[in-house]
């Protein structure tokens, strides 16, 4: 009993068997993991990449002009507006509305909806248009859509990329000086031509749309940013040309003088 209180480190000395039990835990890295959760997680997990790759190029991704940068949803004097169809007849190859958007000035979205055509659909054109027959079961009736589509339009300068198919869908006209239309606009045109919005979009805006399903939200707020970025200069032009226009009509077209012939001499 002596000798135990003397030396009480003898009495306490592990167990061989538990001794050889924490070697073998230590060597699997039991102790580091607790020490250290942050360490067990996958490197390559897709988490893990998103998370990396974001801090390390989020200095470098320049902003996409297509996200809006206010939350104003308000209806604006400039809207945009794009269109996807879907192909109605015997063969599908006539087109029918079947979806609209409209954004305001903010590129944020005032008006959305799928379009139930008054023939049957034939061709839903998805690939391009993105719409399924789902989207058109609940869908509102053309009718319907085109009367509010033409109260939102109405009085304001509207904003497309080739509108005048989206007019013949929607079986409604707009006043002609407040149309702004990038597949005319001069400063966008090559040779005279007019050139595909996703062309333009990656040219002038630095950004890509179209690839694959068309969104009209995207396409609606492209177009738009077009025209901002270049509406001054564009809007100039506008009344320069009215004012052009206002000179030939009072001009007043000079009468020309009638030659008195005299009578031959005998």
């Amino acid at each position: 009993m002596a000798d135990q209180l003397k030396n009480p480190k003898k009495q306490f000395q592990l167990n061989p068997n538990w001794a050889q039990l924490r070697e073998q835990l230590s060597s699997n890295g039991f102790q580091k993991q607790r020490s250290n959760p942050s360490e067990t997680e996958n490197p390559n997990s897709i988490l893990g990449k998103r998370i990396s790759r974001s801090s390390d190029d989020s200095g470098d991704a320049p902003p996409n002009p297509l996200i809006p940068t206010s939350s104003d949803s308000s209806v604006t004097d400039v809207i945009g507006m794009d269109c996807e169809m879907v192909g109605v007849s015997s063969v599908g190859n006539r087109s029918a509305l079947g979806r609209v958007t409209l954004v305001n000035q903010w590129g944020n979205v005032i008006y959305d909806e799928y379009v139930r055509p008054v023939e049957r659909v034939v061709d839903f054109r998805t690939k391009i248009s993105g719409i399924r027959p789902q989207h058109l079961k609940k869908a509102k009736d053309f009718r319907v859509v085109q009367k509010e589509v033409a109260e939102l339009i109405k009085g304001r300068i509207l904003v497309g990329h080739a509108l005048r198919n989206d007019f013949k869908a929607l079986l409604l006209g707009h006043q002609k000086q407040d149309i702004r239309d990038t597949s005319e606009y001069k400063h966008f045109l090559r040779e005279g031509r007019s050139r595909a919005l996703r062309n333009l979009a990656t040219e002038v805006l630095g950004v890509e749309i179209q690839n694959g399903e068309h969104c009209p939200i995207e396409d609606a707020r492209a177009a738009m940013m077009l025209y901002l970025k270049h509406r001054k200069e564009w809007e100039k032009s506008i009344k320069d040309f009215a004012r052009l226009k206002e000179k030939q009509k009072k001009r007043k077209p000079k009468k020309k003088k009638r030659s008195l012939r005299r009578p031959a001499s005998e």
